[in-house]
């Protein structure tokens, strides 16, 4: 069976990151980074970890600073960013993979932001391969009307109305996660409202970014079932990778025998007759 244990992940402006590493029982085969979605706590990435670690991977969940046991005090006062998590959450997380668990190769699993922001990771180049599930620009322009609108509540109403209230983003009210810092809820806000997601932040808050010099291969995994990463915001976040070798799947839930996926279902144990797809992909890009 697996092990698992609780570390410290140390970034490079230290901060310190709960992290979760799950190990295979037999030689590992290779090491898998589990990239989260906004607000969303590692432990919701548990049973699919364990999948990968009996398939013979390491697997690394992780919170983000702001998020669960990584956050540090009360989360008013937390300065995380959206960028941070990018810049350096996963960009830590990548080496703590590399220290620990040397001459292996690296794949990333992103839901939702975790594969949005690997354009800021500086290491991102020393993946061996990316797979990315739920994972779009997030425009909320292209999304259907009748869920543009909650959406747009959501973004440009709740969160600068909580944001001004509580000084952080009581996301969890609504059903959207655990609460968010108020900047990373503000770049969100910003991000969706905008066109190529990240790309709004070029030359502004951003300095220095990846997303168009990665060559990393990657798949992109959706649903037609999700409101949020549909075809036009899947096409909106791949034109900001500009040289990304990209496979990308609609799937359907019915042809799987689920009655949904949605933007959050896919790393459900009722949904585990999917993550077969992810696992052949790593071990295509296995050697």
């Amino acid at each position: 069976m697996p092990q698992h244990q609780t570390i410290d992940i140390t970034c490079a402006d230290n901060t310190v990151l709960a992290a979760t590493i799950f190990t295979p029982a037999i030689t590992p085969k290779g090491a898998v980074l589990i990239a989260p979605a906004t607000g969303i706590k590692r432990a919701f990435y548990f049973a699919f970890a364990e999948f990968l670690a009996e398939q013979g991977y390491i697997a690394l969940t992780f919170d983000n600073r702001g998020i669960g046991d990584s956050l540090e005090g009360h989360i008013k006062h937390c300065n995380a960013s959206l960028q941070q998590w990018g810049e350096l959450d996963l960009t830590a997380a990548l080496n703590y993979l590399q220290t620990h668990y040397p001459d292996f190769q690296y794949h990333l699993v992103g839901h939702s932001a975790g594969g949005q922001l690997i354009g800021l990771m500086p290491n991102a180049d020393q993946l061996a391969s990316v797979c990315n599930i739920a994972c779009s620009s997030g425009r909320l322009r292209n999304m259907r009307f009748s869920y543009q609108l909650q959406a747009h509540f959501f973004m440009n109403m709740f969160i600068p109305v909580s944001n001004a209230i509580f000084g952080y983003t009581q996301s969890s009210w609504v059903g959207m996660g655990e609460p968010l810092p108020k900047r990373v809820a503000r770049q969100w806000q910003q991000w969706c409202n905008g066109s190529g997601y990240v790309k709004m932040a070029f030359g502004k808050t951003i300095s220095k970014h990846y997303y168009d010099t990665l060559t990393v291969p990657s798949l992109w995994l959706n649903a037609i079932d999700d409101d949020i990463a549909n075809e036009r915001n899947l096409d909106d976040m791949l034109s900001v990778f500009t040289k990304l070798p990209a496979e990308t799947r609609m799937l359907s839930p019915q042809q799987y025998g689920l009655t949904e996926i949605g933007h959050m279902k896919f790393f459900s144990r009722k949904a585990k007759v999917l993550w077969p797809m992810t696992l052949d992909w790593i071990e295509q890009h296995t050697l």
